[in-house]
């Protein structure tokens, strides 16, 4: 059996994935090791993938070539587009998952991947060259197989010194019936690595067989529900199942604050920091003290499963609190649960220690994605992941990093946020993070991204076919709906009905579309040129959505170009690596010490950073720009 790889990733959730998919795929000879196979991508928290930002994300993925956005399609069981109401920006697709096919799903793409390899082990060292500086050159497992790489790319989760909380009972573990994985941090540490602690948490999982539905209000998916990946050969999600929507009362909270003095978080057994947007329900009742009640949502892990997941129910109360609050909700008084809610501590590495490759700076060949860089969510895991694996294989093959950039995707946005600000509490992605929200659409990451994997080689010719043919199909009807006119007397009616003023002469169809009451689906209606032109070239929706939101948006769309390619100046002014910036007095003592520490490579990088202020930059400019 070989023991040299090019690539070997350490861990299989979600980050390790994309992560050794992405660099089998682009020709490395790439090693997986993982502690468990059968829990590839394992859904640990919530059984869903996308919402609002991370929904993008997903779609970026898959964009690029990545897996994410297909294997989602496949074990989808509810979809719904979030944010319908507000703008293009804003939509976000979200679906609700067989968790356990999930899983299944990823175990056979991985299985099925030229040039990618499984070991069942858990890391417990890595190994190093120091002759010259610092190189990473292989891993040793537990059973004392040391295996050999040009890169590895560390994905750990919440298992390097992973500790489990039930009130004020605490086990060792990566998660529920998972162990801890011990020895990684120390070599690293070792290393002048710097080392934190964060918190997650995870709610109840409820036997659906003792809750009274009767009771629950239900939350069904979309009418006409669509789907995460561009590619044709997925198809949208058939007979869903619904969601349930429950609250909690005054009595529930009561019990819940009973438990208060035994909560790990309450009474300083727990150190690490939690994410502040995704609270545990203890928490919620510290911080919203006058509320009487919130809102839960009860679902549903699978097709063939009786397991269900309260989401907003995330606790580390011990279990009779759980229980007996649950009890006092309506439709659960006889619940019965499967195990307990827990709250989980363990190692993460503040990643202003990354470039924006993920390599380390400290250490050559050494990569590190997800939750081991302070985030969390599985589509910020899988996208580090995805980004890891396909700058690991670019170095390894001579090729410059591959580097989104901020206005390029929310890939760029969430790496470049963790690099250069760092983080001081679990990184989640939201879509008020990005600059340029109407340029970073899920409708267009195909546009932005399909471009840039054939370019390094990730996305397949039959995905490449079929992008080109849906840009075309995309401006084809774009050019009609600029060339043909309609009159007063055939949309006179649509417009009356949905509160548009009148046109008076001829317009048009792309001026009338422009207008905020329009749609294009109400102009297919009662145009019959256009519904016929529609009807011949067979456009998919999500064409037809498209070319509607390039006509409706095109101002909002230039703008943000615009102001983009201004600011694309400061990204193009360089600072060499070796650079002493403790030597420029005309820059504050803050800025001297966040850039010596985060060592930006450019004037752009460098504004970004907290606590290098307009004036710093301005220096800076005068000094490099000169």
């Amino acid at each position: 059996m070989r023991t040299k790889y090019d690539v070997i990733v350490v861990g299989g959730g979600h980050a390790g994935c994309e992560a050794a998919a992405a660099a089998a795929n682009l020709g490395s000879q790439t090693l997986l090791i993982t502690m468990d196979m059968t829990k590839f991508a394992s859904m640990s928290c919530n059984p869903a993938v996308g919402g609002v930002a991370k929904g993008q994300i997903v779609r970026e993925i898959d964009a690029l070539g990545g897996q994410m956005g297909v294997i989602t399609d496949r074990a989808t069981i509810q979809f719904r587009m979030l944010n319908l109401s507000k703008g293009a920006a804003m939509w976000s697709p979200r679906a609700q998952c067989d968790k356990a096919l999930f899983s299944a799903l990823w175990r056979q793409t991985l299985e099925n991947t030229p040039n990618l390899f499984l070991w069942q082990d858990s890391v417990v060292d890595l190994v190093f060259d120091r002759t010259e500086g610092v190189r990473v050159t292989g891993v040793r497992t537990a059973f004392g197989v040391e295996f050999e790489a040009d890169a590895v790319i560390l994905t750990n989760g919440t298992f390097l010194g992973g500790l489990m909380h039930v009130g004020r009972s605490s086990a060792e573990g990566g998660r529920a019936g998972d162990a801890a994985s011990h020895g990684v941090t120390e070599s690293l540490r070792e290393l002048g690595f710097e080392v934190g602690r964060m918190k997650t948490g995870t709610p109840v999982r409820i036997d659906a067989r003792t809750v009274d539905f009767t009771n629950l209000e239900p939350q069904y998916g979309d009418a006409k529900p669509a789907k995460f990946s561009f590619l044709p050969t997925t198809s949208p999600v058939e007979n869903q199942l619904p969601c349930y929507l429950v609250y909690t009362s005054r009595e529930v909270h009561d019990t819940l604050r009973t438990g208060f003095e035994d909560s790990p978080l309450f009474n300083g057994t727990i150190q690490g920091v939690g994410p502040r947007y995704c609270p545990s329900i203890e928490d919620k009742l510290r911080t919203f003290a006058g509320k009487d009640s919130h809102q839960l949502f009860l679902e549903p892990e699978g097709r063939d499963t009786h397991e269900m997941y309260l989401n907003g129910f995330s606790s580390s109360l011990p279990w009779q609190v759980q229980v007996a609050a649950l009890q006092q909700i309506q439709g659960m008084e006889q619940v019965h649960i499967y195990r307990p809610g827990y709250a989980i501590e363990y190692d993460y590495f503040p990643p202003t220690q990354l470039r924006h490759s993920l390599e380390t700076k400290l250490v050559e060949g050494l990569y590190f994605a997800g939750q081991i860089n302070g985030t969390t969510g599985y589509e910020e895991a899988a996208a580090q992941g995805l980004m890891a694996g396909i700058n690991a294989h670019r170095r390894r093959v001579g090729e410059s990093p591959l580097v989104l950039r901020r206005d390029q995707a929310y890939i760029g946005v969430l790496i470049d946020d963790l690099v250069t600000k760092g983080v001081d509490e679990p990184y989640r992605m939201f879509t008020s993070r990005a600059e340029y929200r109407i340029l970073l659409r899920q409708d267009n990451a195909d546009v932005r991204l399909t471009p840039v994997g054939i370019e390094i080689g990730l996305v397949t010719p039959e995905r490449a076919a079929f992008f080109e043919q849906k840009k075309s199909a995309v401006e084809s009807l774009k050019n009609f709906l600029h060339a043909q006119s309609v009159a007063p007397s055939e949309i006179s009616v649509y417009l009356e009905t949905v509160g548009s003023a009148p046109i008076l002469q001829s317009r048009k169809l792309d001026f009338v579309l422009a207008r905020g009451e329009v749609t294009l689906a109400g102009l297919i209606e009662c145009v019959e040129s256009l519904r016929n032109f529609v009807a011949e070239n067979g456009f998919s929706s999500e064409v037809l959505d498209e070319a509607e939101i390039l006509i409706k948006y095109r101002g909002y769309i230039e703008r943000e170009k615009l102001i983009a390619a201004k600011l694309h100046r400061l990204e193009n002014i360089l600072i060499p690596a070796d650079f002493d910036f403790g030597s420029m007095q005309s820059l504050t003592m803050e800025a001297r010490q966040k850039l010596t520490k985060i060592r930006p490579s450019t004037i752009g990088e460098a504004s970004r950073i907290p606590g290098v202020s307009p004036a710093d930059i301005n220096v800076l400019l005068v000094y490099f720009g000169r």
